[in-house]
């Protein structure tokens, strides 16, 4: 079942689209990452399923209704943000007391346990936190209320490796005893991809691709080695209408060595097949995958020195 559905959906600021003709689907109980450059229209989208935006064009659809501005969907989701604000009066105390009121699902004793773990003082203000602490705490909320639509924005930053580590893996454990749909946007996957099932990961407002983690994994291969016996290969085991179809990246990383990324599914012959030519086959982290896929030019900055 779809929680959220988007078909053709556009967000504009006046010649702007930072959304533009978005059609996507995220399932119920999944944990999903919306991944993306910096600029993307991540926090965007994210906006725009909370209700805190209305779509210029397109039909957007959370829990089977017009998000916007729409009570019966906010009180069923949370949205974690950098945007998210409390009362200076307040300490960290007050306001684990205060919010668990909002979230019919709240769970107090994974609240407290987390705030103890991660060692906040609940004397202190909220205003008054780094920002790092500030994101952590936040994410406390985001666990703690256990809403049936969780959606974090850049959830961890500020944060320390370790901390990073500990959050994904209290939303998995959560996620596991108490499953509800997560969405957690990013501009980095590498640190995401082990708990994540889905990916949608867009380019300048657009969908480059969506798609679980474990197909994603597979979506390409890498060759490193001489480069005329990666020539060799993409001329024999390379299929496409034009020259060059089906490669991600083209690089030279030494004089005579060439690395090649290529779309698995413009390969022709089997892995032993392509072993014979005595090249390197490289597995493509997700995360690299992700930059080629929304990279403008196959060569990336080595392009700009080879104009010199």
């Amino acid at each position: 079942m779809s929680v959220i559905e988007g078909l053709h959906l556009t967000k504009g600021y006046g010649a702007l689209h930072a959304i533009q003709d978005l059609s996507f689907t995220i399932e119920a109980n999944t944990i999903t990452g919306l991944i993306g450059r910096n600029g993307a229209g991540k926090t965007t989208l994210l906006k725009l399923i909370a209700g805190h935006l209305r779509p210029t064009q397109g039909e957007l659809k959370v829990f089977g209704q017009k998000p916007f501005d729409n009570l019966a969907v906010a009180g069923n989701m949370i949205f974690v943000s950098d945007s998210m604000t409390f009362p200076d009066s307040f300490t960290l105390l007050n306001i684990l007391k205060e919010v668990a009121d909002f979230y019919p699902n709240w769970s107090q004793s994974i609240a407290q346990g987390l705030f103890d773990y991660f060692q906040l003082n609940p004397h202190q203000r909220y205003s008054n936190l780094s920002k790092g602490s500030k994101s952590t705490f936040q994410a406390i909320i985001g666990i703690a209320s256990r809403c049936p639509l969780t959606l974090m924005d850049e959830p961890t930053t500020g944060m320390d490796s370790a901390v990073r580590k500990d959050f994904y893996r209290a939303l998995l454990k959560d996620y596991i005893e108490h499953p509800r749909t997560v969405i957690l946007s990013s501009h980095l996957l590498g640190e995401l991809e082990d708990i994540l099932e889905d990916i949608l990961l867009l380019d300048q407002g657009t969908k480059k691709l969506q798609m679980s983690t474990l197909d994603m994994k597979q979506y390409a291969l890498g060759f490193r080695g001489n480069a005329q016996a990666i020539e060799d290969l993409l001329q024999e085991h390379l299929q496409g209408s034009s020259p060059g179809e089906g490669i991600l990246r083209r690089e030279e990383f030494a004089k005579g060595s060439l690395y090649v990324v290529v779309k698995a599914e413009h390969l022709v012959a089997g892995y032993e097949r392509i072993r014979q030519h005595d090249v390197e086959v490289v597995p493509i982290a997700l995360d690299d995958l992700c930059i080629y896929l929304t990279a403008k030019t196959k060569g990336g900055i080595d392009d700009v020195f080879k104009r010199g």
